[in-house]
């Protein structure tokens, strides 16, 4: 088999390199990407494995697919953007990515052969530095930090033990219940008056962070500190 049939309109759907990767993101959301495999994808779509080979080479380009997919999701600084602005808005696009697809953010920077997508979004963030006045070294300090806060915060959020405020919360009390308030003082009154709050999201430290390291960026640009040049 080489397609599959589209059920509302009976008909076969051509396979496609578009078709095949969006499968895969699909299983990779569903099950991480240890769930990747060439037959799985092929079940998914209805056809046999070697039918896949004519779309992409092998596993390893379709990991790399995948990353470019992800890239594409992220949303792109345009031209003239307020380049402060900008690296807010492709921040908070790339945590919402990563949220949807938590299996990428070990694989977004650890690719040979990135794709369109992603050569268009790396070129895209270093062309508003440039253009806002960073010196090339700048440029490359900025996104450095930028990406490390972005994907480090991705990594943090995936393996926290829990996914809500009420599991924050049976957290929190768990860990009370274990020590004596004067045992731990900090860490106590941390929990009790701030983590267990009515309305804490610990998403909201994302922003937060976000704009320390933004306000730090404009301090330096426009006082034309450029460290470590």
């Amino acid at each position: 088999m080489t397609a599959e049939t589209d059920p509302a309109e009976g008909r076969r759907m051509p396979l496609s390199r578009e078709r095949v990767l969006r499968a895969a993101v699909t299983l990779a959301d569903d099950g991480g990407v240890q769930a990747l495999t060439m037959r799985r994808v092929a079940e998914t779509l209805g056809v046999e494995a070697m039918s896949l080979y004519r779309h992409v080479a092998n596993k390893d380009d379709l990991l790399d697919g995948l990353v470019d997919i992800v890239f594409g999701e992220i949303d792109l600084p345009s031209d003239g953007s307020d380049w402060k602005s900008a690296m807010r808005r492709r921040a908070i696009s790339a945590r919402d990515v990563l949220t949807r697809h938590r299996w990428a953010t070990t694989l977004m920077e650890s690719r040979a052969t990135p794709g369109p997508a992603t050569l268009r979004h790396h070129d895209a963030v270093l062309g508003i530095l440039r253009a806002a006045g960073f010196s090339i070294e700048s440029a490359a300090h900025a996104f450095s930090v930028l990406d490390s806060y972005i994907y480090g915060f991705a990594l943090q959020e995936t393996s926290l033990p829990f996914g809500s405020t009420d599991e924050l919360t049976e957290v929190a009390e768990s860990i009370l219940g274990r020590v004596r308030p004067d045992e731990y003082p900090h860490l106590t009154e941390f929990v009790a008056q701030h983590a267990m709050k009515p309305g804490y999201d610990f998403g909201d430290e994302y922003a937060y962070g976000l704009d320390l390291i933004l306000d730090g960026l404009e301090r330096v640009t426009s006082l034309g500190i450029h460290p470590a040049e």
